[in-house]
């Protein structure tokens, strides 16, 4: 039997899987693991996906007082390009941490999760024919 809100929360894993690819993929190529993912925008106001991702990355999620930076960055961004700011520090400054979730799963939750996740895209891949 399956709820809406087994579709739901199918959709947070969802999401936070597809976070893990990314961030493999970025520590593959450039070599540096992750160690704490900062994050912003409107679906970090929901606890649980931010709790699913700490468990799914095995890092600290953490999301700033202020959750909708993106377009805070840009600005920050214009600002250091026409001389507004002259230090990326002085921009540092005005950030500050809201919420941290900690990891709470094993290893060995953690593997099982992604294999089972890397299975069913696998399978979804190969559904239909082209």
């Amino acid at each position: 039997f399956n709820s809406n809100a087994h579709i739901a929360r199918a959709t947070l894993e969802a999401i936070c899987y597809q976070s893990r690819d990314v961030v493999d993929a970025m520590a593959a190529d450039s070599g540096v693991p992750l160690t704490v993912l900062k994050v912003d925008g409107g679906v970090t106001l929901n606890e649980l996906c931010m709790q699913i991702q700490a468990d799914v990355l095995g890092v600290d999620v953490v999301r700033p007082k202020v959750p909708e930076t993106t377009a805070l960055g840009a600005a920050y961004a214009a600002g250091l390009a026409v001389g507004y700011w002259s230090d990326p520090e002085d921009l540092r400054a005005n950030w500050q941490e809201g919420r941290r979730w900690s990891p709470s799963w094993t290893y060995e939750q953690r593997e099982a999760g992604y294999a089972g996740w890397r299975k069913a895209v696998q399978r979804t891949l190969d559904w239909v024919e082209v």
